[in-house]
């Protein structure tokens, strides 16, 4: 019987070249993505699982964030909606959420970091074999 991991992501884990600081806020970030990077940065540099090649994609996902927060403010503003400018904010919105489940900022991509952990103690697991 083949097992195949199609799909399923590894766990998170502590990475030997993980940041000990967060860097600076990186200034090409518009205000609301700046926000976000501040929000997040300390929670990644204190899981350990944040490396300087990981910073890039931080980004990424901090301006996905911003942009849709920046729409949400202008579609706020009133008027008429703008369908396109909707559509737009989605999939911002879209791109930060899969962004985030791959630096564990998702309750479930949470939950995967202690997933890696071996658990022997099946004495009380009635479905043990």
């Amino acid at each position: 019987m083949s097992v195949h991991s199609r799909g399923v992501k590894p766990s998170l884990s502590s990475d030997s070249e993980a940041l000990t600081k967060a860097p600076p806020v990186p200034k090409s970030l518009a205000p609301h993505a700046k926000a976000e990077w501040r929000r997040i940065m300390p929670q990644l540099v204190g899981r350990r699982i944040i490396t300087k090649a990981d910073l890039a994609g931080v980004e990424n996902y901090c301006t996905a964030v911003g942009a849709a927060r920046t729409i949400t403010d202008t579609l706020s503003a009133g008027g008429l909606p703008d369908l396109k400018l909707a559509g737009l904010q989605i999939r911002y919105m879209q791109t930060a959420r899969q962004l985030a489940a791959e630096y564990g900022l998702t309750p479930t991509s949470r939950a995967r970091i202690g997933a890696g952990a071996s658990d022997d103690d099946d004495t009380n697991d009635p479905l043990a074999v």
